[in-house]
């Protein structure tokens, strides 16, 4: 069966997903986890298969490290779908209820989109917590991980699925697909997929983008930034900045850059490159960094550049309104964050940077549908339609209008026989 039969069939069940009852998502959810540990050895084991192929072909740290699939990061995922089965129903939702005439009344409600295609990179948590999101908001779902992680995503892909349509969902809920030529076959499917979500790098994103009528979701580089104002607590912004570098450098919300306002230069950079050194982070400054420590030169190519490695460009700026504009210019619109002691200065910088994500006095890595409370996501958008920041249930959604009448017809009202009175009432 080629994948455009696939789509058309899966399109035809979502609206049978799109009506599963909540406690029939959630017990399915349920089932997910128990299979997961159950089958923790089976899927370790294949995990393992994966990250040998990938040391032999010299996969950078980066890549071996987001590949790994241990006991640890299975208990984290099922952790996820268990905080994911306690949210509320994001179906069903009332946000309108509008009497338009005394028999004619107006609700818009939440559902699904209905069906999504969603193109992974190397982590095999990712295959868990996509799965799972697309389930609890009711969509049929197409999902392709990298290849460097085929034989752990099979595995998980089949716990997952033979477990949800055991416990009741409709059979063309999700697919796999693995070869890289099914991408291209995939984003054909215009007819039948609603949305698509590339998670990968800026190329790619963008070659998605440019070869499908299907609508795009997503976010292509993570160029965040840290900015130490002047007013702040030395101890704190070390604490901020060396999380957001080094708690794992792997991901779209580590930090990149470094702007450091000029009065406090010689008093922060000596204490935060001894933590660098510490933390093994090579430092690339620009003059007046390298004038206070001993670092590498940091080029007009390193602001634009998501390292994903344990190295940081640092750059001195005049003010809090600099930094603003080198963010907005050089960042990927992700995340970002001030640290000040200022609310002026804050209220400034939280106002004027335009990302899915401004923070103030904490780590960039907090930028996480998990660390959110929406359970899990299944990427960050830094869009701005429909959905931006972590993706979580809400993103997954779309609404829909419900129109209750009672014989009525436009014509009486054209013809002044009936009249509309708009009446919203509280939902």
């Amino acid at each position: 069966m080629t994948i455009k039969d696939q789509a058309r069939l899966m399109k035809l069940d979502s609206s049978k997903m799109a009506a599963v009852s909540l406690e029939t998502r959630n017990r399915v959810l349920a089932a997910i986890a128990e299979a997961l540990l159950v089958n923790k050895d089976k899927i370790i084991s294949a995990n393992q298969e994966d990250l040998k192929k990938a040391q032999e072909e010299g996969l950078q740290p980066s890549v071996l490290k987001r590949l790994k699939f241990n006991e640890e990061k299975i208990k984290g995922v099922v952790d996820g779908i268990q905080d994911l089965i306690r949210l509320p129903d994001p179906l069903k939702k009332i946000q309108l209820k509008r009497e338009l005439d005394k028999d004619l009344v107006l609700f818009r409600e939440s559902c699904p989109i209905g069906v999504i295609g969603v193109i992974f990179e190397s982590r095999p948590d990712a295959m868990v917590q996509i799965s799972s999101l697309c389930i609890k908001s009711g969509n049929c779902a197409i999902l392709k991980g990298g290849s460097e992680a085929m034989n752990t995503n099979r595995e998980v892909f089949h716990i997952v699925y033979e477990t949800a349509v055991r416990e009741g969902l409709p059979k063309n809920c999700m697919i796999q697909i693995e070869a890289r030529e099914d991408i291209g076959k995939l984003l054909e499917c215009h007819e039948y997929v609603d949305l698509i979500i590339p998670r990968g790098s800026n190329a790619f994103v963008q070659y998605i983008m440019e070869n499908t009528k299907i609508p795009v979701m997503g976010h292509a580089d993570g160029i965040c930034h840290v900015y130490a104002d002047k007013d702040i607590d030395i101890e704190k912004a070390v604490k901020i900045i060396i999380d957001s570098k080094t708690q794992y450098t792997a991901v779209c919300n580590a930090a990149e850059t470094l702007l450091v306002h000029r009065d406090i230069v010689e008093k922060l950079m000596p204490v935060l490159y001894q933590a660098f050194k510490e933390k093994s982070v090579e430092v690339r400054g620009t003059d007046e960094i390298r004038d206070v420590i001993d670092c590498g030169t940091a080029t007009e190519e390193d602001f634009s550049t998501e390292y994903l490695d344990l190295i940081i460009s640092v750059k001195a700026v005049e003010s809090v309104a600099e930094a603003v504009e080198h963010i907005n210019r050089y960042g990927s619109h992700h995340t970002d964050c001030i640290i000040t002691e200022n609310d002026e200065t804050a209220e400034y910088f939280m106002n004027y940077v335009d990302s899915a994500g401004v923070y103030r006095n904490c780590s960039t890595r907090f930028a996480d549908g998990y660390r959110y409370g929406f359970g899990a996501e299944v990427g960050i958008s830094t869009g701005k339609l429909h959905a931006r920041g972590p993706v979580g249930l809400e993103g997954l959604c779309t609404y829909k209008y419900k129109l209750y009448g009672n014989g009525n017809i436009v014509d009486d009202y054209a013809k002044g026989v009936r009249q509309f009175h708009f009446k919203d009432i509280d939902v």
